[in-house]
């Protein structure tokens, strides 16, 4: 029962270990990826500034910064709670080593002043000899053999326990360590973080001094969104009557075929029949129907396959940072302004290329005064949409594979932004959805 006790005691103190450290990890693996962010936005931030003039998405790319760097002093803080919970653990559990391996020095003394008092060889044969029988001879020498095994037992534990507090003490040391470097790196961010803030309302303090150029500026944005918006809808309307089309005049074939068949089947049976004629049929005009997309098997597989990927999928460039988000979006300096977004805004590297984030193939690429060349690309009954792009790699008909090219951004203002959107068709209706739920984090 007591090596029951033992050994469960030890679980505990292991399982307690593991659970800290897959948070600790946890909180290692979000610092890695808030620090990558960080990292890709300076980068941006370099390549992005105007020689002559700070542009709003500089000031959008600031904020991120801003956001992602307090992020991380929050996972920092986060880092040290989880050390400090550590290293008082572990302190408990020293103690309670401690405590333990004083009481088995205790009984290991016992078993070894025992032992010195019968260290007599002859002695110990004595014992067995004085036995009455030769069954209680037996059971003297296993009492003599249990208390050897029992003195073996308890140095073990003694120097299991000894290795344990060992390590918990070298464990302890690195968590200081760790603590006081996870300090010193919350300190640095903090101090980035001020920097970042004055360096953001100096271009606050300068676009509210061109407050009437700003309001302009955004009226022709959103016109050109508007133009944007319906050219895309138009786009998708149109590539889903020309398959509806397509399908009608396959079903109105197929109905001609037979109908043909049919009547000629009629005139054979009717070929002995006397003088009589059949009354023609009066012509049945088509109802005219409501353009609606339907499915075929491949592309309710790919739909489907789209819908997995939810959440998964690759962003349109390899490097970059949401700018603008889905939906409605507060103006950087303006108060009381407000954008829609159909989709989201990704500033990336000048002139980088766009790729397809799904398999699919290209229905439209069209060419927009003031969103450059748009490329829009089937999956099933999704499409994602690729604008702001300066060359094209694909056309109408292209079959494109995940992360497959389809061209080069346009370069504004010394960046480039692609913006970027996912709709989906459900019978006539197309739906906007929110891209940032369909990229991976």
């Amino acid at each position: 029962m007591k090596n029951v006790i033992k050994l469960l005691f030890i679980s505990i103190i292991l399982s307690h270990s593991v659970a800290l450290a897959q948070t600790s990890d946890k909180l290692k693996k979000e610092q890695q990826r808030l620090e990558k962010k960080i990292k890709n936005t300076k980068s941006l931030l370099k390549k992005t500034k105007s020689n002559t003039e700070a542009s709003l998405n500089e000031l959008r790319l600031i904020d991120n910064q801003i956001k992602f760097r307090e992020e991380l002093v929050m996972n920092f803080d986060n880092q040290v709670r989880t050390a400090e919970v550590r290293i008082k653990q572990k302190d408990a559990e020293v103690q309670e080593l401690h405590k333990r391996i004083a009481k088995l020095k205790t009984q290991y003394r016992k078993l070894l002043l025992y032992a010195y008092k019968h260290r007599n060889k002859f002695g110990k044969m004595m014992f067995i000899f004085s036995s009455t029988d030769y069954h209680e001879a037996i059971k003297r020498k296993g009492y003599l053999e249990s208390i050897a095994e029992i003195q073996k037992k308890q140095f073990n534990i003694i120097r299991q326990h000894q290795n344990l507090i060992n390590g918990q003490i070298h464990e302890i040391r690195q968590d200081r360590n760790y603590k006081v470097q996870v300090l010193e790196e919350k300190k640095t961010e903090k101090a980035a973080i001020e920097k970042d803030k004055k360096k953001q309302e100096n271009i606050y303090n300068k676009f509210r001094q061109e407050e009437g150029k700003l309001l302009t500026q955004l009226k022709e944005d959103e016109r050109k969104k508007e133009v944007l918006k319906q050219q895309i809808s138009a786009a998708i309307q149109k590539e889903i009557a020309l398959a509806e089309e397509k399908r009608r005049k396959a079903e109105a074939a197929a109905a001609a075929a037979k109908k043909k068949a049919a009547a000629a089947a009629a005139a054979s049976s009717n070929a002995g029949t006397s003088g009589t004629t059949a009354a023609p049929k009066p012509e049945v005009v088509p109802e005219k129907k409501e353009v609606v997309y339907t499915e075929t098997k491949e592309s309710a597989a790919l739909s489907k396959s789209f819908e997995g990927n939810k959440g998964k999928l690759p962003w349109p460039v390899d490097k970059g940072s949401i700018t603008e988000g889905f939906g409605r979006n507060a103006h950087p300096t303006l108060d009381n302004v407000y954008t829609n977004n159909n989709g989201i805004d990704i500033t990336a590297p000048k002139g980088y290329q766009v790729r397809a984030v799904f398999e699919g193939e290209v229905t439209s690429v069209l060419n927009i005064p003031g969103a450059g060349k748009v490329v829009i690309i089937k999956h099933g009954n999704y499409r994602t949409v690729y604008s702001n792009l300066q060359d094209t790699y694909v056309k109408i008909g292209s079959k494109v594979s995940t992360k497959q090219s389809i061209g080069t951004l346009l370069v504004k203002d010394g960046s480039s932004v692609v913006h970027f959107e996912i709709h989906q068709v459900i019978g006539s209706a197309v739906q906007c959805l929110n891209p940032s739920l369909w990229v991976s984090r």
